[in-house]
């Protein structure tokens, strides 16, 4: 990683997770694999703060607890990179233990129970979906029309958020921001408890 660290993706531990790591790759990987209008593409950290401002909207009384989880929940893809789901159901179980364990490491480093609750995950989920469609008909060249038909645009979609794609630099102070904002800590080993 560009902070030193050595990460073993295949046996990842939470003394090896740096926030700073995780906002600079997702700043720097792109949504749609970059075939998004505007100067920029738009990146996994900006989907990130799509995601959670979502959330925020749809559970305005959620803690800020949950909330960072759910800036966290594409973070793996720093290291694994972003792939479309139809490739990661190809790519089989493997490829999946790989995303969870990281997953898991992740939320243990920033003081988060390795499993979230199943009401957070389904919360994340529909708001992760809802940013997608968000995406689609605003940067990744969908009509709503044919949006609806594959994504399927879930129901309480906010209608009022505009995308605008950032730099990587931006993207990345936005993430951070955000990640400060809500509780996350950085470079503080007391966050994690190894068993």
């Amino acid at each position: 990683m560009l902070s030193g660290r050595r990460l073993n993706i295949l046996e990842p531990s939470p003394l090896d997770i740096e926030i700073d790591d995780i906002a600079h790759g997702l700043s720097r990987l792109a949504r749609w694999n970059g075939q998004t209008s505007g100067r920029y593409a738009f990146s996994v950290a900006q989907h990130s703060i799509l995601v959670e401002q979502i959330l925020h909207i749809n559970s305005s009384k959620l803690s800020n607890r949950w909330r960072l989880a759910c800036l966290l929940h594409d973070a793996p893809e720093y290291v694994i990179s972003d792939m479309i789901t139809p490739l990661k159901s190809a790519l089989g179980p493997r490829y999946q233990n790989i995303e969870e364990n990281l997953q898991q490491v992740i939320h243990i480093r920033f003081g988060l129970p390795p499993l979230l609750p199943d009401i957070i995950n389904k919360s994340i989920k529909k708001a992760d979906k809802m940013a997608a469609w968000i995406e689609a008909t605003q940067i990744a060249g969908f009509k709503p029309g044919e949006a609806n038909k594959i994504f399927q645009k879930p129901k309480g979609t906010p209608n009022d958020i505009i995308i605008v794609p950032h730099s990587p630099k931006r993207a990345k102070e936005a993430f951070m921001r955000r990640f400060v904002l809500l509780g996350g800590k950085k470079n503080n080993a007391k966050n994690f408890v190894l068993s």
